[in-house]
């Protein structure tokens, strides 16, 4: 028997909490899956937030164990890749919405969804950075990709998780970091991960001019709408402008003017669905690059219990940085 948060929904009734499950209802529920992992850490993602309190439909199979990520060991695989004792994180792949995901103490997994854990992080070092992380080196690695390797970059929400990670990350790498935030109370937490400005994200919250005064050299955006329309309107020419979340909306009240007068490029970053060899490359670089003695500073921990009430926290934006969930604890 393991403990895990299961989601349920009969007609409109819809239900969460934590239940004791077993292997056999693991494995009736995860068809195709090769590999069972023993999970030692998962995390709460805006999007767990969404499914936990069931505000939003991100889960489109019942019942659902949610969690879209999470790291642990291997202890049984009939995969030729993959053996026990292997050490794996997760992220994406629809676990968490179509598929059984991490908020959990044993699941059981694609084989060609998982990636080593690199060293010298752990498996809590892992969650730690988490799919909030790893969507952040996926939004820098575009902006190297697209050949700006210096310069002052804007980062929108900068004190959730992502971005704080592109923070963290940017600043590592030699730019100047200016972090956009409703929270000017965490502008010293801002400034220890590296930010060189902190700046109040109301005036990027607002209606804007289609084409505004050059600015950012690139830009990781995670709030989408008005956010950013105004980052495209500000960056300079020949910049990039990498969009991963939509924290004030889905919408985009922008121009053409960006793109066809000053070259600025839109990039979308997709954590979900990304290429197994691009996640190697991603999660091989925040080995490199990530401070792990800041880790503590980015997260907190919580036990497997308490993803309900962090759920709601997060939808509300009380939370700042990283939730770890220890799902032993």
């Amino acid at each position: 028997m393991f403990k895990a948060i299961y989601l349920s929904k009969d007609n409109d009734t819809f239900k969460a909490d934590l239940r004791d499950l077993d292997d056999a209802a693991l494995e009736a529920n995860t068809p195709g899956a090769d590999v069972t992992v023993d999970i030692d850490f998962s995390t709460i993602n805006y999007k767990d937030g969404l499914a936990l309190t069931n505000k939003s439909p991100v889960v489109r199979k019942w019942p659902m164990v949610p969690g879209i990520d999470c790291a642990g060991t291997v202890v049984a695989s009939s995969s030729p890749g993959w053996a026990a004792g292997d050490k794996v994180v997760l992220n994406g792949w629809g676990v968490g919405e179509t598929a059984w995901g991490g908020l959990a103490q044993r699941g059981r997994f694609r084989s060609e969804w998982l990636v080593r854990v690199p060293a010298p992080l752990s498996t809590r070092d892992t969650m730690a950075i988490g799919t909030a992380g790893y969507t952040a080196m996926l939004a820098c690695m575009a902006i190297q990709d697209a050949g700006v390797n210096e310069g002052e970059v804007l980062v929108t929400g900068a004190s959730g998780g992502v971005g704080s990670f592109a923070v963290a990350i940017l600043a590592r790498r030699g730019y100047r970091v200016v972090a956009s935030t409703g929270k000017l109370q965490e502008a010293n937490y801002l400034q220890q991960l590296g930010a060189a400005e902190v700046i109040d994200r109301a005036p990027l919250s607002a209606a804007g001019k289609p084409l505004q005064k050059e600015r950012w050299a690139a830009v990781v955006d995670s709030v989408g709408s008005h956010t950013l329309a105004n980052a495209c309107a500000q960056t300079r020419y020949g910049g990039v402008v990498a969009a991963c979340g939509l924290a004030q909306g889905m919408d985009l009240p922008l121009t053409v003017a960006p793109f066809i007068l000053r070259g600025v490029r839109l990039v979308g970053i997709d954590s979900v669905m990304c290429p197994v060899e691009r996640r190697i490359e991603a999660w091989q670089r925040l080995a490199e690059d990530v401070d792990r003695s800041r880790l503590d500073t980015i997260t907190q921990g919580i036990a497997l219990a308490d993803s309900f009430d962090a759920a709601r926290k997060i939808l509300t934006g009380a939370v700042r940085g990283r939730l770890v969930v220890d799902v032993n604890r």
